[in-house]
């Protein structure tokens, strides 16, 4: 939610930009962060394509995509992937087949080539010399979570994630565990803290302990916490930091910890 109290952090909802050593332009999610992106790659004319991937199509991952400059530029190339009828979410929200007037653009009027996914399930994905695996999610509706690896280095996404022993099957904290073993960077959903998950509890969001115990387990180098709540300002995301944290000093780790901010730059 963005606002005077949500200035550090940031309150646009999800979108991520990835860049691979080649040079590809990889972008997870269409929340309302994909304007600023768009508006970014605009004045990058050597930028002509991206790929897309969707981790769900819940309302914040895809709502910014209506303003993402791009899709205007009949000389632009979305390739689109991820999660289970991520091509027909993005399309839907550009109709008006549902409410009258709830956008005055349809899908067919957009310039830019997009593309959909060229199957389903999404399969192991190879951009150049990245390798991009997937992982379902435990969160209503289901999803999918993203880990890139280019040499030795690997990049985990997993948000709107419930950790959980008694998760769906192959979405179980073990699972996630083999999934995200020695990450350089881990982002993953930490809405909430223990108190607060309790009563939270199959909304699909994960909380400060169990978020430091997937760090430990899989030996991350450095973990990202993300999707804060809209409820939560500057002031309760740094505590957010500071009990996932407080976690990981209790098993004697050095775990580098932060949360999420907009427009942080992170290099491997």
């Amino acid at each position: 939610m963005p606002g005077p109290e949500t200035v550090i952090f940031g309150g646009n909802t999800t979108c991520v930009e990835i860049t691979t050593d080649s040079g590809k332009t990889v972008v997870i999610d269409a929340g309302t962060g994909i304007r600023i992106l768009g508006d970014s790659l605009l004045r990058r004319p050597e930028i002509k394509s991206i790929h897309l991937f969707m981790t769900h199509v819940h309302w914040d991952h895809l709502m910014g995509l209506p303003f993402f400059g791009p899709l205007f530029r009949p000389d632009f190339h979305i390739v689109v992937n991820g999660c289970r009828k991520c091509f027909e979410g993005l399309q839907r929200i550009f109709s008006s087949n549902y409410i009258d007037g709830a956008w005055p653009v349809c899908f067919g009027d957009l310039k830019a080539r997009i593309d959909p996914p060229p199957e389903f399930p999404m399969a192991v994905v190879a951009l150049d010399d990245v390798l991009v695996e997937q992982h379902k999610l435990q969160h209503p509706q289901g999803g999918l979570g993203f880990k890139f690896t280019e040499g030795n280095k690997k990049f985990v996404f997993l948000t709107d994630n419930e950790l959980t022993e008694e998760g769906w099957a192959g979405a179980c904290f073990k699972d996630f565990v083999n999934f995200c073993q020695e990450a350089d960077v881990l982002v993953h959903d930490c809405q909430y803290f223990p108190e607060e998950v309790v009563s939270r509890r199959g909304w699909g969001h994960s909380d400060t302990k169990t978020v430091a115990k997937l760090a430990i387990e899989t030996g991350a180098k450095k973990l990202i916490l993300f999707h804060h709540d809209p409820w939560r300002t500057d002031k309760g995301v740094k505590e957010i930091i500071d009990r996932c944290a407080q976690e990981l000093d209790r098993f004697n780790c050095e775990i580098s910890v932060d949360a999420a901010r907009e427009g942080a730059i992170i290099n491997l």
